[in-house]
Order: structure tokens, then C-alpha cells, then sequence
């Protein structure tokens, strides 16, 4: 049977203008993201292409925690980052990397 998670897509917010490590709040945001990666609610994530955007795999059942949980981000209550998109993503093809973090 298939895997199911939630792919969120997040880009930088209104006030976001500097690299990503310079933003203002980077410890309180990392330490928020890496305690959602730890406790198994963020499987895999980070920035894509330039950075513009962030892609999350998220373990939720639905987009609306999805929305609550990301909203407690420090970067989200500071308009440095918000959801673009949240969508179901059906896993069909699996080597095992979900949860492995080198390669």
C-alpha cells in the first residue's frame, strides 16, 4: 500500500531580505524546525533551487495541521516565511531514505 504524506511548499515572506542564516530570529526558527524534525512531524526538508523556496515533507493527516503546526514558526508570525502550497503527495517508488540523513 502506498505511503502518504503532506509536500508544503514555503517561500519567503513580505519581510524577508537577507540570506537565509541572516534573517532576524534564525536560532528561534531553526530550533522550532529541527523539534518538528525530531519529533517525526518534519520527515525531510530545505531550500530548493536559489533558496526562494523551502520544500517540507510533512507526516500530518491533513493540510489544516499542517497550517496550524507551520503557524507557531517564528518566521511565520514575522512575515519572513509562509505556505505557498500543502498538498498530498502519495509515495510509490521508496529506497528507504525517508528518515536517513546522509548519503
Amino acid at each position: 500500500m502506498p505511503t502518504s504524506y503532506l509536500a508544503v511548499r514555503r517561500i519567503r515572506g513580505e519581510h524577508a531580505s537577507l540570506p537565509m542564516r541572516a534573517q532576524a530570529q534564525w536560532a528561534e526558527h531553526a530550533a522550532f524546525m529541527n523539534a518538528l524534525a525530531a519529533e517525526g512531524f518534519v520527515l525531510l526538508g530545505g531550500p530548493l533551487g536559489s533558496g526562494e523556496e523551502v520544500l517540507l515533507i510533512v507526516d500530518a493527516p491533513d493540510e489544516a495541521t499542517v497550517r496550524t503546526r507551520l503557524a507557531a514558526d517564528p518566521w511565520a508570525a514575522s512575515g519572513l516565511l509562509d505556505i505557498k502550497t500543502d498538498e498530498p503527495w502519495t509515495i510509490l517508488l521508496d529506497a528507504g531514505l525517508v528518515g536517513r540523513t546522509s548519503r
